[in-house]
């Protein structure tokens, strides 16, 4: 005759082990599929307590919350990018004033104009410039205007799109303002602000508000206004202006409706390709300046 060692009672009586550990009685189950399972194995829920497995297959099948753009929702109301464009702007400011002993006249900067925006330079090769002179500024006013334009438009339409979407909407922005500028703008003049990328904001805050079905009337009235301010103040690059608008309505648009409505990738990928035929079109003119 052999002795047993102590182990789980056995019988009609005893009590159900744990699916996951068939060595654990226990009188414990998941209130979500009533299968037996032991404190390790259950998570509370809002009524009673759920397994692991039920845990994992609700978040395989529960969609993630997203955005108007198709991005995943965030808690944080912290608007990273917005931020970090404007003190990279603010720097880059304050590093030409440094470099050309005047904070009115950074322009003077021999930085500046080894970067600022000159169709005729970027056909000799020099295409870093379609982006670099959107991050200059001349004076101290051109900066701060621009930067609390940037900062009243981008804030809410980070939150809104995503980081990822909404860095996007702004540099094919400012890719588009630089693409007006170098197909119809004159060959040796120099642009330079951030105004083109702002202007594109502009444009994507209407099409996001007539997707949430919000009245775009105020935001068409400030880019009625600015568009005005931008033919009658002289020095302002009006082609600029209005190439980043064009371009932040089309990035809109792309992220918010068509496939990128219901598909967040197929509007990834028209924005791409909006950015793909502004590229081309400054290979194009590059042939003929």
């Amino acid at each position: 005759m052999t002795a047993s060692g102590p182990g789980p009672a056995a019988g009609p009586d005893a009590a159900p082990s744990c699916v996951r550990h068939p060595d654990r009685p226990t009188a414990l189950a998941c209130t979500r599929c009533g299968r037996p399972a032991c404190p390790d194995c259950l998570l509370p829920a809002p009524v009673g307590a759920h397994c692991v497995d039920c845990l994992a297959e609700s978040a395989r099948t529960t969609r993630t919350a997203r955005t108007v753009g198709g991005a995943p929702a965030r808690a944080t109301t912290t608007p990273v990018v917005t931020i970090t464009l404007i003190a990279v702007n603010v720097a880059v400011y304050v590093l030409s004033a440094l470099s050309a002993g005047s904070a009115r006249f950074n322009y003077d900067s021999p930085w500046v104009t080894a970067t600022w925006l000159v169709p005729a330079d970027v056909a000799a090769g020099e295409w870093y410039r379609l982006i670099t002179a959107g991050f200059l500024h001349a004076g101290p006013l051109h900066i701060a205007f621009n930067m609390i334009a940037l900062w009243v438009l981008g804030r809410d339409l980070e939150l809104v799109l995503g980081r990822l979407r909404y860095g996007l909407l702004y540099g094919v922005s400012l890719l588009g303002a630089s693409t007006a500028v170098v197909l119809l703008g004159a060959p040796d003049r120099p642009v330079l602000g951030a105004s083109g990328a702002v202007f594109g904001l502009m444009g994507g805050l209407v099409i996001v508000l007539r997707r949430l079905r919000m009245s775009p009337g105020p935001a068409l009235v400030t880019i009625a206004i600015n568009v005005v301010l931008t033919f009658t103040i002289p020095g302002l690059s009006v082609l600029g202006h209005l190439g980043g608008l064009v371009a932040g309505l089309a990035v809109a648009a792309a992220l918010v409706h068509g496939p990128g409505r219901s598909r967040p990738a197929a509007g990834l990928l028209a924005v791409g390709g909006i950015a793909a035929v502004l590229v081309v079109l400054v290979a194009l003119r590059t042939l003929t300046l």
